[in-house]
């Protein structure tokens, strides 16, 4: 394998702290070569002194001359701002863009780095949420291969490796359930952010993890693993697997089951998005199943978690449908955290936002733009 140059669009976040780990072990193999952050410029700075980057961009302009003076010793180029995340993610050096960015924020700089052709690895799972459709013919258009990050969709990526799309009946989607798994559905209105925050498997951000609570993570996935995989609404099926060792499975045409399974660790997807078609050796516990041995799996309840139903509509609806669910629900899952709304008032104020907004049924680019404004408008002003 040649030395691939990686931009990491969303560096101090959960992934992006561990594709920097997946780089750091294997140094010859990868060069963070642009590293870009939201708002933590601290981290920002830390890693761009560890790493030595090319580039370096924090989207927050007003934390631009701290950064820029904190790096001013070395010989980086320092950027702030939205549309220098877009240029530095279309750049002719870049090999790979993994895009780590959380929610709706990913959209726009990924779509740039397909139109420069790059290829993706993709852990926003907003791009593909929102816009589908169009990021779906962008990356045909411009031959920029997406490649999954999350472990559910490199799971089956995995499995689906070396054979006939055509022959796929059906893939499998595991969910751990979350931390609200056993909790009586009567219950949940009175969680608290930090109940929803302790996630029994996973270690990730706080948008993320909340997602993961209510299952709207999970319903994101189905939507994702659509565009991703080129499926029908009903090839796509949700089991929850509250042990996270199986992280996802493709049936096929002759009733066949593949599946991908290993610890909980998000290196392993990372690293795999990195190096495909090839393997390499990752530095993390095995499975072992003398201690891993009860796997079990339970039917989602959708009335419970609500979202995952809502994601299956949005699916079938098409169009802009799940760009107003996704905007929707950065708004609750915003207002939850600060403590403004109950757990069970995100979903109330998801469906009726879902019901209240403009539908459009063939959008472009700018229409994705204002649906989302107007699903946020929408919501915000039922909190």
């Amino acid at each position: 394998m040649s030395k691939k140059k990686i931009a990491i669009l969303g560096s101090t976040g959960s992934i992006g702290t561990q594709t920097l780990e997946v780089i750091e072990e294997h140094p010859d193999l990868f060069e963070a070569y642009a590293l870009t952050a939201n708002h933590n410029a601290d981290l920002l700075i830390e890693q761009a002194r560890k790493f030595n980057p090319e580039f370096v961009v924090i989207a927050d302009e007003t934390l631009y001359g701290k950064v820029k003076d904190a790096l001013s010793d070395l010989p980086m180029k320092v950027y702030a701002g939205s549309d220098a995340i877009c240029e530095v993610a279309s750049m002719d050096t870049i090999d790979v863009v993994l895009t780590a960015m959380v929610g709706y924020a990913g959209l726009k700089p990924t779509i740039a780095a397909i139109k420069a052709h790059k290829t993706i690895a993709l852990a926003n799972k907003e791009t593909l949420v929102v816009a589908g459709q169009l990021v779906e013919r962008l990356s045909m258009e411009n031959h920029a291969p997406i490649l999954p990050v999350d472990s559910e969709h490199s799971a089956i990526f995995q499995c689906i490796n070396g054979e006939n799309p055509d022959q796929i009946e059906k893939i499998i989607i595991t969910a751990s359930g979350g931390p609200f798994l056993h909790t009586p559905a009567d219950q949940l209105k009175d969680v608290t952010p930090a109940q929803a925050l302790n996630h029994p498997n996973w270690s990730m951000g706080a948008k993320i993890t909340i997602d993961s609570a209510s299952m709207m993570n999970k319903g994101f996935e189905v939507i994702e693993a659509k565009w991703l995989f080129g499926l029908q609404p009903e090839q796509i099926d949700v089991i929850v697997h509250p042990q996270s060792i199986v992280h996802s499975m493709v049936q096929y045409v002759d009733g066949a089951v593949k599946a991908q399974l290993g610890i909980p660790d998000m290196k392993l997807p990372i690293q795999y998005a990195l190096t495909y078609p090839n393997r390499v050796h990752l530095s993390a516990p095995r499975l072992d199943f003398r201690k891993d041995s009860q796997l079990t799996f339970l039917e989602p309840d959708t009335k419970k978690f609500r979202n995952l139903t809502f994601a299956f509509e949005a699916l079938r609806r098409k169009g802009n449908a799940a760009c107003v669910l996704n905007a929707a629900n950065e708004v609750v899952v915003n207002a939850f955290l600060h403590e403004k709304i109950g757990f069970l008032t995100m979903s109330d104020i998801i469906e009726k936002t879902m019901e209240k907004a403009a539908y459009i049924a063939e959008p472009t680019y700018e229409d994705y733009v204002q649906s989302d404004k107007e699903a946020r408008r929408i919501a915000e002003e039922m909190l």
